[in-house]
């Protein structure tokens, strides 16, 4: 989504096929499974199941466009030796322009390699950002789940999980892709270092 974009419940007609509407973004749903790039856009379409208007279905169709130019893109896991975990999370303050609740988005790594990710609208208005941000960290400390986590501010240039919870610019979009271990299918490959057994 372009990061201009602020989606909303009036502005636009209703769509005129409801079912490709839906049918569509429950596809787009099956992809975020693992492409982590996708989860804060189909997120925000999803919200809109009820009663789309024609300015969702055009951000749905931009979504497609997107994921038919990146169909080579994929979860990079890598083999690691050290099992240390990493986690980012962030939130959006009062992103929804309609009932005013934000958005929530973590990234958990282990080992380097991204094994979980969200991106959600907040059960709760908050009154600030500060209780937003509080309960972005409750969400993501309840799915780490451990007796004693360590937790350390990171700069906003470094945040992660900014791709989970708001639209951004493409160049920065592809720069947060990356650090998901959304990558090419190109530069992937299921055998490793073994042999073609042709050559």
């Amino acid at each position: 989504m372009n990061s201009g974009l602020k989606l909303s419940n009036c502005g636009s007609e209703l769509v005129k096929d409801v079912t490709l509407y839906r049918s569509s973004v429950g596809a787009l749903q099956y992809a975020t499974v693992t492409r982590p790039d996708l989860a804060f856009c189909v997120n925000k379409v999803c919200q809109y199941m009820h009663q789309p208007l024609l300015s969702y279905w055009t951000a749905v169709k931009r979504i497609l466009r997107y994921v038919a130019g990146t169909l080579d893109y994929g979860l990079l896991l890598k083999p690691v030796k050290d099992f240390s975990l990493e986690v980012f999370c962030e939130e959006d303050w009062a992103s929804d322009p309609d009932d005013r609740r934000s958005t929530t988005g973590y990234c958990i790594y282990l080992g380097g390699n991204l094994v979980t990710w969200k991106s959600q609208k907040q059960a709760t208005i908050s009154r600030s950002s500060t209780e937003a941000e509080f309960q972005s960290l409750a969400s993501v400390v309840s799915e780490v789940l451990q007796n004693q986590i360590q937790v350390k501010h990171v700069p906003a240039q470094a945040q992660i999980a900014d791709c989970l919870t708001k639209p951004i610019s493409s160049s920065r979009f592809s720069n947060l892709r990356s650090k998901l271990c959304v990558d090419s299918k190109s530069t992937l490959s299921l055998r490793g270092a073994v042999k073609d057994a042709d050559t």
